[in-house]
């Protein structure tokens, strides 16, 4: 079986900015080692499987070494996808998920804003193992439902920092955020998952979900803006809304392709 495959700079106006993920849409799902392949062999941090069913779509995200429970950037990719090259009528677009439940993506122009579960933030002691691996004790630490989080005082801590990966790898669970407010943003992050097989993933709308909720907090306002200060950089717009959390970005399509199996 072929399918079309296409690579998609999210939360990006431009190509070679924001977060590539490759997105396959589907008519029914292929075996799961054969999508585990498939990501392997695109090696981008996410690739996203959609295959409709009924109104919405059921969506799964894999990175080239597991399956994981929520990816924003390749939901935004897909969804740009599916508004610019597959014709989908109207300005909404429903995605189910066995992980994380029902999440949407609404056109408005060219902004695409992702609806998407807020996490639930529990703050621990800080590790002795990520004072080593960061070189540098953050503020306060906490662990959400697959990352975690450490906050830090200056936007240069995080856009300098040089981490050992093979230290944090040890961590355990999906990731780790570290954030500090921004000079010109509301708030600044990096995410770092070499447990995940990607050392620092560019721009990760899924973390966006634990830290929204937090900065409007500290912030005492539920609008903010944000930038991902990897390499490639991101821009997304994010809203707390209690139970959710809304995070709003661009999207562009840098290449359409055939897989042949």
């Amino acid at each position: 079986m072929n399918c079309s495959i296409y690579q998609v700079d999210a939360f990006a106006s431009e190509v070679f900015q924001g977060n590539p993920a490759a997105v396959c849409i589907l008519d029914q799902w292929p075996a799961e080692t054969l999508m585990q392949k498939v990501a392997n062999e695109n090696y981008l941090s996410e690739t996203a499987f959609a295959v409709p069913v009924g109104k919405c779509f059921k969506i799964r995200w894999f990175t080239p070494e597991m399956e994981v429970a929520l990816c924003g950037h390749a939901t935004l990719a897909t969804a740009h996808v599916l508004f610019n090259h597959l014709e989908y009528k109207g300005d909404r677009i429903c995605f189910d998920s066995i992980h994380s439940g029902r999440l949407t993506v609404k056109r408005s122009g060219e902004l695409l804003t992702l609806d998407f579960p807020a996490d639930r933030m529990e703050e621990m002691v800080v590790p002795e193992l990520i004072v080593t691996a960061l070189l540098t004790p953050p503020l306060k630490a906490f662990r959400g439902t697959t990352d975690f989080m450490f906050v830090f005082a200056s936007e240069s801590e995080i856009e300098t920092m040089e981490p050992d990966f093979g230290l944090l790898a040890q961590v355990g669970g999906r990731g780790v955020i570290v954030t500090a407010p921004g000079n010109d943003v509301d708030f600044v992050s990096r995410f770092f998952a070499p447990q995940a097989g990607i050392n620092e993933d560019p721009v990760t709308g899924s973390a966006h979900t634990s830290l929204t909720p937090y900065w409007s907090r500290v912030l005492g306002k539920k609008q903010l803006t944000a930038r991902q200060l990897s390499s490639r950089g991101g821009e997304l717009i994010c809203e707390d809304r209690g139970e959710r959390v809304e995070i709003s970005g661009h999207a562009v399509t840098y290449m359409k392709g055939e897989i042949i199996f």
